[in-house]
């Protein structure tokens, strides 16, 4: 689907769609608050009872009084503007597109592959419960527009930041030196105050070089660690890459052994082959970012101009509204499909697709898919290099894994669709991800339907040893919601220290759901507490060029935005290497 600014076909209908929803915004926001003076986050009773305020209760009496008057009066114009809004919906593109223009064509490509031949990519996803503010308290989330706000700064503060990566340079060495935390950026304040945050410079993208060359200007900075062996020492020195998006492949190698791994942040571990952290920051260079639940057209607006100085190119209201398919009024859309996607690479081409089975509550929002193929850059033999990522937001009612396991298969042959229809002969495919909340997890024995669906078959999950269980250093990503404000979760380094102990984090990491009319026995003997982990970061090989390999570089649990969402942030970093015959073919 083309890309346009504007959802509407031109500024006629768009001036129209504008004069509908101005006239529907004052009942929606009275209705909104309504509701939400009565029902107060756990965070604004403590802080009542701190104060010792003994207003509320008048607060809410007459507060409720003076939104449901004006709820009433602003009623007639409401319905008036939804006759106007609701049949413009049926000629609206299923998302909006911000391009920020680049100071230089080179910020928005990857010149690993054209230089020598491999890149590195980092992708996170992140459900953030942007509701409108009244529906968010049910999720013990209030301030939706506070909150974007505060989001937009903390994601843009963590991809900022420079670059700190650590080399030992050792033969014996199977790992990485961490760096000191206190010479990171962090932020310990808790939501519930303002957040004076510093924020980082804007600018796009920073030049990198990867091995022991620093350029000037560099947003990375390289520590290397020198250790006395006896390995041959490098015929030619590393090549440098010229692009902040590529972070640690090695360009040399010392005699036959492996380059040293890079360290990105505090605390990289490595068990089962797979590096992994405990995060309080989001990784740094985060190259394409996947948001959900961002329902709040407002909250959407202000993310995209806190990230629009990182991120060259922004879907945001992401989905349809009203009777779709158009004249079925039994299937009501008041909400998009809260996806959102900021990537740093162009979007040549986009696609979402709605689920069709959703029921119930879920039945209100437009969940689906969205599908996007972005340019890199060129490979040495001049060639474009591009890659595939899908992001979704699957139905969220426990219980009800059939359904989940057809939109799962309508993810697989979506995607499949839409990479046969934009599949050129003339480019190299080098990552093909799929990310985003699925609300099933690998522990529960009442998602064992989804844990045994296909899409595990074709998509690789890190994070996962098989069917119904999970590698032994994975971490839950859905916090309890009554405990979002506890002193060990509520700033990033207190939910840190807390995840990486499992005695506290079997506290506050929702633990599994049991089957219909069976105890839950978890976890197994030996085994760790691990919790429910619905966000998925999935990666698929078979479908890349036959010439790219994958390597996982690190899985990130994040805890940055702790206060502020009842999910924890999951990143990943793929290291992709071309063959060198292909190279210079």
């Amino acid at each position: 689907m083309a890309l346009q600014a504007s959802p509407f076909p031109n500024g006629c209908v768009a001036g129209l769609h504008a004069v509908g929803w101005a006239l529907i915004l004052p009942c929606f926001w009275f209705l909104d608050r309504l509701i939400a003076v009565c029902n107060s986050t756990t965070l604004e009773k403590k802080q009542r009872l701190e104060q010792e305020c003994y207003l509320h209760s008048l607060k809410v009496f007459f507060g409720s009084i003076t939104f449901f008057i004006l709820f009433l009066a602003t009623a007639p114009l409401a319905f008036l503007g939804f006759l106007l809004w609701a049949p413009l919906q049926a000629c609206r593109r299923p998302f909006s597109y911000h391009r920020e223009p680049p100071s230089s064509p080179e910020k928005e490509t990857h010149r690993g592959f054209e230089l020598v031949g491999k890149a590195s990519f980092g992708f996170a996803t992140a459900n953030l419960c942007l509701l409108p503010d009244s529906l968010a308290r049910f999720n013990n989330l209030g301030h939706t527009q506070h909150r974007a706000a505060a989001i937009g700064q903390r994601i843009v503060q963590g991809v900022c930041r420079p670059h700190i990566r650590i080399f030992v340079d050792s033969p014996s060495s199977c790992g990485t030196l961490s760096p000191s935390s206190s010479i990171l950026p962090v932020n310990s304040s808790s939501y519930g105050a303002t957040d004076r945050q510093g924020q980082p410079p804007v600018s796009h993208h920073s030049d990198s070089t990867e091995g022991h060359v620093s350029i000037p200007k560099s947003n990375s900075r390289v520590v290397c660690v020198p250790c006395d062996d006896t390995e041959e020492p490098l015929s030619e020195p590393p090549s440098p890459l010229l692009n902040s998006n590529q972070n640690s492949n090695q360009q040399g190698r010392m005699g036959h052994r492996s380059a040293p791994r890079a360290l990105l942040s505090q605390g990289l571990r490595q068990q089962d082959d797979v590096p992994w952290e405990v995060s309080s920051l989001f990784p740094a260079n985060v190259d394409i970012l996947c948001l959900e639940e961002v329902f709040d057209k407002r909250a959407a607006q202000k993310l995209t101009q806190t990230l629009r100085p990182m991120y060259g190119h922004i879907l945001y209201d992401i989905g349809v509204y009203a009777c779709q398919p158009p004249c079925k009024c039994s299937s009501f859309k008041f909400f998009n499909s809260g996806l959102f996607l900021a990537s740093r690479f162009p979007v040549l081409e986009a696609q979402y697709h709605c689920f069709p089975n959703s029921r119930g509550e879920d039945a209100l929002a437009a969940k689906g898919l969205l599908s996007a193929k972005v340019l890199i850059g060129q490979n040495p033999k001049q060639k474009k290099v591009v890659g595939y990522f899908n992001c979704t937001h699957l139905h969220a009612p426990e219980g009800e894994g059939e359904i989940r396991c057809e939109q799962l298969n309508m993810v697989t042959k979506w995607i499949g669709d839409f990479q046969a229809a934009n599949r050129q002969p003339d480019e190299d495919i080098v990552f093909d991800v799929l990310c985003g909340d699925f609300n099933f997890d690998n522990c529960s024995p009442d998602d064992s339907l989804e844990q045994n669906h296909c899409l595990f078959e074709e998509y690789k999950d890190p994070c996962r040893a098989g069917p119904g269980k999970e590698k032994p250093w994975v971490i839950g990503t859905l916090l309890e919601q009554p405990t979002l404000y506890e002193d060990d979760i509520n700033t990033p380094e207190n939910l840190q220290r807390t995840l990486e102990r499992e005695e506290l984090r079997k506290q506050y990491i929702s633990p599994p759901v049991p089957a219909e009319g069976r105890p839950l026995v978890y976890p197994e003997t030996g085994q760790p507490w691990i919790g429910r982990r619905i966000d998925y970061i999935l990666y698929r090989e078979n479908s890349i060029s036959k010439h790219c390999r994958t390597e996982i570089e690190e899985v990130t649990f994040i805890t940055q935005l702790a206060g502020l969402t009842d999910h924890i942030p999951v990143g990943l970093r793929l290291n992709v290497i071309m063959d060198s015959d292909c190279a210079v073919e």
